[in-house]
């Protein structure tokens, strides 16, 4: 192992000589604090590293040692319902024993040593096992069953394998080579964070995520192993919709990656998680989810490693046959941390100061998403779903990190703050947003919900960007200069808005949507629109249309429970008695 001695400190950034042995990535204890660092340039016997901790007090002639190994997580039971910090540090642990802050230094496991799980197995002695197999399982809580993987290098008969309760540090198999090595398993295996963990072939995804928040589901899907981003202005509700995907999405586990958040809402997070209920599983939130901690006053530098140990905890769950959800909030301050790094190692700034290889590490990030054939003989399905915040200053996503996002991702939800404004939430603009995945959902929506899905969707589209057409002419010449089916249109937008896209996080009905809800409610405006055309068409009047009794119960048919859908229909009979007895009376 290399020892070297500090020349030089900038900050998080130091410069050691002496490390003509060590390797790039590799991670180094700095000075007598012993400090943890990682290696990010050499060049002769000089090393340039960030430093994960404060660097204050530090001079030149300190020690810095080289551990030989890239940075790594420890992966096994005992991640569920954690907190950790960037690198993942154990934050409840560190609290425990040395307060609120965390102090430079500090060594602890990521993963309790002292906490014995139930082991049972799944192989038996005899089987021939490789990476990916699966040796046996632990009840890591009520609604996750934590698999132990035959990790990265090992291949071979299994001589032996135990039942029982272990740590994660103790021998609970054997597995003899083909060369004779005896490998001695433990429940924990350790993974690099900037390598991707491997699978056996990646899958084109062919069904939704389903989300249950209506603009989400029915205008912009987002596929089981799609990626998406979430850029919008301070105040237009990104953190607030990322607590709603991870409370209701269609995923297995939960890995949210607060990523030089502001620390009060990282605390409002670390609150909330544990006391929401899960409507999947009956328990809390925090049953099936993973929380990675790095907030603004944190040392920049393990701001930037927080994405990394997010997706490789994503990954590793991943490789089980799990549907994860890594919410990343926000990959923007991740950026900024790049910048500040690139700065001190005095690279080549790009546009806007942005290192010149920032599209292609935020390419990294998404593209370790998707949705995989594990290794392993049982060849199990997993997949990693990606959702990004960007926070673009100003609200302005010409800037680079929204753009190098937008050439990756296939799902833009923009959020605007306009819409913020006028407490419309979620605040996604559906005129500016889009999903690149409804081509490959199409026939999952039209074998699962109804064959008039693209149809409906497509037209709720079309009525939308009409209203925006005929608000212009509006506030150019007024209202009056529009024909009644032009109003009408404006009419059947507004019920879009303001009936079926605004939804009420916080009512317990309205807070989450089925599909089938979804197809009824937007059947039912649309089919309002149609048979308010064929009246005008008749000779109504626009107001008798517009002053229809049944509007009230279209209006309020966001809060009909899930269990009560045969109220649509009544609402659907109503609807079309109503308008057949103005076109019988002509208008008269």
């Amino acid at each position: 192992m290399a020892q070297g001695k500090i020349v030089k400190v900038a900050g998080s950034l130091i410069v050691a000589e002496g490390m003509s042995s060590a390797r790039m990535f590799d991670v180094v204890r700095v000075s007598k604090h012993r400090l943890i660092g990682e290696i990010l340039e050499l060049r002769g016997d000089r090393a340039s590293i960030q430093v994960y901790e404060e660097t204050s007090g530090l001079g030149p002639g300190e020690p810095v040692e080289s551990t030989g190994a890239p940075l790594s997580l420890e992966l096994g039971p005992g991640l569920i319902e954690s907190i950790f910090d960037g690198i993942q540090r154990p934050l409840v642990d560190i609290r425990e024993k040395a307060g609120d802050r965390i102090t430079r230094g500090i060594e602890l496991p990521s993963l309790s040593r002292e906490k014995k799980w139930d082991f049972v197995p799944k192989a038996m002695p005899g089987d021939l096992v490789a990476h990916g197999d699966i040796l046996g399982v632990v009840q890591e809580t009520a609604v996750v069953e934590h698999r132990i993987m035959v990790p990265k290098g090992v291949e071979g008969i299994v001589k032996s394998i135990e039942h029982g309760s272990f740590s994660v540090d103790q021998v609970v198999a054997v597995v003899e080579g083909k060369d004779g090595t005896a490998h001695q398993l433990t429940m924990m295996q350790r993974w690099p964070v900037r390598s991707g963990r491997p699978y056996q072939e990646k899958l084109t995804p062919q069904s939704p995520m389903i989300t249950g928040q209506r603009v989400i589901d029915t205008l912009f899907p987002i596929a089981s192993g799609g990626v998406a981003a979430i850029p919008g202005p301070f105040g237009s509700g990104k953190t607030v919709v990322q607590h709603q995907l991870a409370k209701w999405a269609q995923a297995d586990i939960i890995v949210y990656v607060g990523c030089g958040e502001r620390g009060n809402e990282m605390t409002d997070v670390l609150k909330e998680f544990p006391e929401l209920h899960d409507p999947q599983t009956g328990e809390t939130l925090m049953k099936r989810t993973v929380l990675i901690a790095n907030t603004s006053d944190m040392p920049v530098a393990a701001r930037e490693a927080s994405i990394y140990t997010g997706i490789t905890i994503a990954e590793y769950f991943r490789d089980m046959g799990y549907r994860v959800a890594i919410m990343a909030d926000s990959t923007s301050r991740w950026a900024e941390a790049l910048r500040e790094m690139s700065g001190r190692l005095e690279e080549m700034p790009g546009e806007e100061g942005y290192p010149a290889y920032l599209s292609s590490r935020i390419a990294e990030f998404y593209e370790r998403a998707g949705q995989v054939i594990c290794l392993g003989k049982d060849k199990r399905q997993g997949a990693i779903s990606a959702i990004g915040a960007v926070s673009p200053p100003g609200g302005d996503i010409s800037e680079p990190v929204s753009q190098a996002t937008l050439r990756i991702v296939k799902v833009f939800w923009g959020l605007s703050a306009q819409l913020a404004y006028r407490r419309h939430f979620p605040a996604i603009d559906w005129l500016l947003s889009y999903s690149l995945y409804t081509g490959n959902l199409s026939d999952w929506f039209t074998d699962n919900v109804s064959p008039e899905w693209a149809k409906l969707r497509q037209r709720t589209l079309q009525i939308l960007q009409e209203e925006s057409e005929l608000e212009e002419i509006v506030r150019l010449v007024g209202m009056d200069a529009l024909g009644w089916k032009d109003r009408l249109t404006m009419e059947v937008a507004r019920s879009i808005r303001e009936d079926y896209l605004h939804q009420n996080a916080f009512d317990d009905i309205d807070t989450y949507t089925s599909l089938t809800k979804q197809y009824r409610m937007l059947r039912l405006i649309l089919e309002y629109g149609e048979k308010g055309q064929m009246a005008l068409d008749a000779g109504v009047n626009l107001s008798d249309v517009i002053e229809l009794p049944v509007r009230e119960r279209i209006g309020r048919a966001k809060y009909i429970p899930e269990e009560s859908l045969a109220y649509f229909d009544e609402i659907e009979s109503e609807l079309a008695e109503q308008t057949g007895a103005l076109i019988n009376r002509g208008g008269l």
